[in-house]
């Protein structure tokens, strides 16, 4: 069976589901595929142990590692995709973020369009993601306007951090968080479980809420859920997609539209195009570059926690942000990182972390959950976050079987383990004991902020993908998810996917 659209938009999240929304207005028949469902508004959402322990919303399916063996990605198969679990961090890049910028092991490359080119349309993303926020605090911050809400206020306990932490003569700013209608009946509660859970009352800035649902409302577009698309079939000269296979109801349906844009992340874009080899692609499809899959980073992150003797009152602590190490500058003469409180951990949370653990000869796992709660509930959790950089030995293929291999050894470690210490000192000045035992690092197995694989640039040799997002090789195929980010930065990726998104609306609503 065959049906025909105009625009066929594979993928829901911050890239699929903000393009879709873009276009809904233009009149064109719009094809929405997700391979995941609505996820279920109901009590699991905010609990600990459902998202947790249980995995009830975590993609079942097993990736391998660069030695073959499986793991669980913490991935999301859902409308709104991983954006259903965001922590609504919603960062620009700097202004240096698009030039090349030295780091500690190499280079970070310059992208081909400069912030300048995207300013308009992170102003419009920001207001499509109602994002709050503040300028004049954040010594990296590039040029911005008024945010269009301001930023969540601190809870008392952050705002005591806050003056603390400017005694240090450091300058703390408050996170850009997309939070829904603070204060009013049904919108944001400012909660414990914001981070990596679900909304229960839709009140986070995910792609489903501010994006999907809406341009669905338009006669023109249709959403298919539960629905894969398998493979993109180019027509017999290779030079354009005739044509996507998606699995649906037990059955598998062609869909042929004019334009076709590939919004899975970086991964399974990657693994899509890779599994839609041909004749005329026999690498992969758009994979003339040799580039489809290669360059995967995902940033390198540690969550510290810095332990009092008195309990934490604050529910909402993610709100902070410290980029005075983002740069090159008197601590380092290369770019460290940035540093943000996050959510509150939960006792089960930091159980099935910390169950691994050995410290001075114990086994962590000994240790009981009502143990663990004593310890969260003393605790303020914090992310160091340190861009990676493009390698094209770290890469996204395919087993033989078709599975999905993530072959990733990372670098730039010299300059995270640099920001930790750093971290570590601010937590001890702070009054926090032992700040260097309670730390966790995700390692090569971090899926979360994934990018890089489907570069863009002007040269078809050296990326996949135009300025555009439109496939080198492939005339009516463009990739909108991080998949195009020519380096990691090292600010959540969110709001670039949804900026570029935009853009890249405008641009084909120009050729529709």
């Amino acid at each position: 069976m065959s049906q025909g659209y105009d625009i066929v938009v594979i993928g829901s999240g911050a890239g699929g589901g903000t393009i879709a929304h873009a276009l809904a207005p233009s009149g064109a028949r719009i094809l929405i595929v997700e391979r995941g469902d609505f996820v279920p508004q109901e009590d699991a959402n905010w609990s600990p142990e459902a998202v947790w322990k249980d995995l009830r919303y975590r993609a079942k399916e097993l990736w391998l590692d660069e030695r073959g063996r499986e793991f669980n990605p913490y991935t999301h198969y859902n409308v709104g995709g991983n954006t259903k679990f965001w922590g609504c961090v919603l960062y620009r890049l700097r202004r240096e973020d698009f030039q090349d910028v030295p780091h500690a092991d190499g280079v970070s490359p310059a992208w081909p369009i400069d912030y300048d080119t995207l300013a308009p349309y992170y102003d419009r993303a920001e207001r499509l993601y109602q994002v709050r926020g503040a300028s004049g605090d954040d010594p990296t911050e590039p040029p911005h306007g008024p945010y269009p809400f301001p930023p969540v206020p601190h809870a008392p306990g952050m705002a005591r951090l806050a003056d603390q932490l400017r005694a240090q003569g450091l300058h703390p700013s408050p996170l850009p968080l997309g939070l829904l209608n603070l204060g009013d009946p049904g919108g944001c509660r400012l909660c414990r479980t914001c981070n990596s859970f679900v909304c229960r009352i839709h009140a986070k800035s995910d792609a489903d809420v501010v994006a999907v649902r809406p341009a669905t409302s338009y006669p023109n577009v249709t959403l298919w859920t539960n629905a894969l698309a398998r493979r993109l079939i180019t027509d017999p000269s290779g030079a354009a997609v005739e044509a996507v296979e998606v699995e649906r109801a037990g059955a598998v349906e062609r869909v042929t539209a004019s334009t076709v844009i590939v919004s899975c992340g970086a991964v399974n874009s990657a693994a899509l195009l890779l599994r839609s080899a041909s004749g005329q692609h026999p690498r992969g499809l758009a994979n003339s570059s040799g580039l489809v899959g290669r360059r995967y980073m995902a940033h390198l992150a540690t969550m510290l926690e810095g332990v009092a003797w008195g309990k934490n009152a604050d529910d909402f602590q993610k709100t902070l942000a410290i980029n005075d190490f983002y740069l090159a500058g008197p601590h380092a003469p290369f770019p460290l990182g940035q540093i943000q409180s996050q959510g509150r951990t939960h006792a089960i949370m930091a159980k099935i972390t910390g169950d691994s653990w050995v410290y001075k000869g114990i086994e962590m796992r000994h240790i009981p959950l009502w143990a663990y709660e004593q310890w969260v509930s003393r605790a303020t959790d914090w992310l160091a976050m340190t861009e990676d950089l493009p390698d094209p030995d770290n890469c996204v293929r395919l087993a033989p079987d078709g599975r999905i291999v993530l072959d990733v050894r990372q670098n730039n470690q010299r300059a995270h383990a640099m920001l930790v210490d750093k971290l570590r000192e601010i937590l001890a000045r702070l009054g926090y004991w032992s700040p260097k035992v309670f730390a966790h690092m995700a390692g090569t197995k971090n899926t979360t902020h994934q990018c890089g694989t489907l570069v863009f640039g002007h040269d078809p040799r050296a990326s996949v993908l135009d300025p555009w997002c439109r496939a080198h090789d492939v005339a009516n195929l463009f990739v909108v998810d991080a998949s195009f980010f020519p380096s990691s930065a090292a600010v959540n990726p969110g709001l670039t996917i949804a900026a570029q998104a935009l853009r890249v609306a405008d641009h084909i609503m120009g050729a529709v």
